[in-house]
C-alpha cells in the first residue's frame, strides 16, 4: 500500500465481498423472509397444489 491509498473501512470490504458473491451465485437468500413478506397462502393452497399434479400412477 502505498501513502496516497487508505484502507477501506472494514463495512466497504464486506460489501464488496457480498457484491462479487452475488454476482457470481446469484441472490442465493432474500433479505426477508415469507413471515415477513406476508402472504404466500394458506397450508391448504399447498396440498391442492400436490393433488392437481400427482402423476397418475399414484391413484387415490
Amino acid at each position: 500500500m502505498t501513502k496516497s491509498e487508505s484502507p477501506k473501512p472494514a463495512d466497504d470490504d464486506a460489501a464488496e465481498r457480498r457484491r462479487r458473491l452475488a454476482e457470481v451465485f446469484g441472490d442465493v437468500l432474500p433479505e426477508t423472509t415469507s413471515d415477513e413478506r406476508g402472504g404466500g397462502g394458506s397450508p391448504d393452497d399447498r396440498e391442492a397444489w400436490y393433488r392437481e399434479n400427482r402423476p397418475p400412477h399414484h391413484g387415490g
